[in-house]
Parts: structure tokens; sequence; C-alpha cells
């Protein structure tokens, strides 16, 4: 099988060198590499310059209009029967290609996914952000490492699908956010396989601090309201459990000050709390034992960002487009990328 790799990028070449240098490790070279500029105000065009000799590389650059569109612009600057995608900032282990490969060979799929882990050079800050995204206890292992949580949806940062798909898709939606979702659901509703490849993971630095996780996070809890207007069955009693989790955190804090402060107790306040400390101690414990103590401290404030980002915006989704009916719901950050 012979593939096209598909890079959306902005801003970011410091990713992209990481990305490509990557890229040219790969055990096999069944690939090309399209990289889309999507109106960069710092254009990485020299950076790529350097792997031109060392990958069968092709550069564009086009006006900003967001991932999405600009992974069709690369689709449809292929030659090639299937496409794979990455976001900008991973970066690729050298069998990956082989392992993705050699699946399709002997089980072809229409579309497939792959999950995401943490090098060991990235930041405490990164890596508690990957176990956050990726834990089963944050996200109950819907993210990309399981399929038991129902039929297998790949994310766009490690995906790939065939060519036929976006002929007969028409590619990614011009969602600001949740874009690669809609894809996926897109991709079953027109009768396409899906698996998930576990061995096919690839390193993601997702974001460097928790200022941008929160907006990241909030907006896809946004998102998927406006999912659920596109998707009537895509709505999940799962997608609802951030919220009840921050509102329930809201709720036990409160009475939790209201009793110690009736009963002039301070050990009222944390009887009642408990739970809390509970699920604080249990995030610590499985992230320190697989990441380290300071991790694992750092765990407990992504954890806790991760699933109360996504309940305030899964919250404000359903106000405004649901209950208000202003349709496209997202809007925290304007920009696709920030």
């Amino acid at each position: 099988m012979d593939f096209s790799i598909i890079i959306p990028l902005y801003n970011r070449p410091q990713e992209i060198d990481e990305l490509l240098e990557s890229l040219t490790k790969q055990t096999i070279k069944n690939f090309d590499v399209i990289i889309v500029e999507d109106g960069s105000n710092i254009k990485s065009d020299e950076i790529i310059k350097k792997y031109k000799e060392k990958l069968n590389l092709k550069y564009y650059f086009k006006e900003n209009s967001g991932p999405g569109t600009t992974r069709n612009y690369g689709a449809e600057k292929s030659e090639k029967d299937y496409f794979i995608f990455f976001d900008s900032d991973c970066i690729i282990p050298e069998n990956y290609m082989q392992i993705v490969t050699e699946r399709l060979e002997k089980k072809f799929s229409d579309c497939y996914g792959g999950p995401d882990a943490a090098m060991k050079s990235f930041t405490n800050i990164q890596k508690a952000i990957s176990y956050a995204m990726t834990s089963i206890i944050s996200t109950g292992g819907i993210r990309g490492a399981s399929e038991k949580a129902g039929k297998f949806h790949p994310r766009s940062f490690n995906m790939g699908f065939s060519k036929q798909v976006f002929l007969k898709t028409g590619g990614y939606s011009k969602m600001r956010f949740g874009e690669d979702i809609d894809m996926t659901l897109r991709i079953l509703e027109n009768g396409f396989t899906t698996q998930l490849i576990k061995e096919a993971y690839v390193y993601h630095k997702r974001r460097t601090d928790f200022k941008k996780f929160f907006r990241q996070i909030f907006n896809s809890g946004c998102a998927r309201i406006n999912l659920y207007l596109r998707h009537k069955n895509s709505l999940k009693i799962v997608h609802f459990l951030p919220t009840c989790f921050l509102v329930g955190n809201i709720l036990l804090l409160a009475l939790a000050i209201a009793i110690a402060l009736i009963f002039k107790n301070l050990s009222l306040f944390f009887i009642f709390i408990s739970p809390l400390l509970l699920f604080c101690a249990i995030v610590f414990i499985d992230s320190a034992l697989k990441n380290g103590l300071k991790v694992g401290f750092l765990s407990i404030v992504a954890v806790y960002i991760q699933l109360c980002s996504y309940g305030a915006g899964f919250l404000k989704a359903v106000f405004n487009g649901l209950i208000l009916k202003k349709g496209d719901t997202t809007g925290f950050v304007k920009n696709f990328y920030k």
C-alpha cells in the first residue's frame, strides 16, 4: 500500500521540524508527505526545505480556513489511494508506517485510527495533560485507546482513510471544532468500516500549558452539542458525565462549607469532601505509578481542568444551542489552532 501523509500547519515551525525528522526514520518509505500551511504568520518554508531530499514532500500555502478544510486541500493534491492525517504537534515512532501497512493488508478497513502517548522528553505539564486525555479515569477509554465504549471513532491527530471515503463524504466539514468527530460520524453513516490500531500510536504534545489546555477542552465541550445538532444519535450518556462532575463538585463544596459554618466544625468540611479527596488520591496514585510523583500531582490539576472545562463548555452549548437556538455554539477561542 502507498499513502499520502497530510499535515495541516499553522505557525508551528519547531513542531513540523520534529514531525518531519521522525518521518525520515520510518522503517518503510511507502508514503509521500503533503504539508499545507494554513495562512501562517510564521511560515515554515525554510524548515521544510531541509527535508526535500530526505522525503517525497510537497508543500502548499493557502489562506487561513481552519484544519478541516486544510486537510481537504491536501487530500485533493494527493495522487495516492489512502490518506493519513497527523497534527503538526505529533512525533511518529519509527515503525508506525510498517504497523499500519501490515494491519491494513491483513485486515483492510476504510478508515483507521490510533492512540497517542507521551515521550520521556515531554515537560511534566505535557505528560500530565497526556494522562488526563488518555486515562480511563478521566475519559472512560473513548479517546483512542479502547473500542469498548462503542464503535471506534478515530481522531484526526492520528487517523487515516481511503480516497473513496474522501470522495463520497466530501471530506472534513467547516466546523471550527469537532470536525474530526463529525468526519468519523459521516464515515460510519455512509457504511464505511473503521478500526482501532492500538500499536499505531503517536507521541502527541497537545497543549504546553494549562491555560491553553482549558481553552481547547472548553471548545470540545461546546462542539459536542454542535455535533448533536448535525448527528442526532451522536449524544451519549458518557458525554454528560463531565457536566455532572462539574456540578457535583460545586454542590458538594457548597454543602461542605455551609455545614462547617453552621456547626462551626472544620472536620465536617473534610468529611463532606472526602469523595473528592478520594478521587484526587486515585488520580495521583495511578499517574504517579506511570509517570512519577511530580506528574502525579500535576495530573490532578490536568484531570480537573479536563473534566470541568468540558463540562462548562457543554453547559454553555446546551444553553446557547438548544435553549436559545443560536446554532454553532463554539466561540471561546476564535482561532482554529489555539
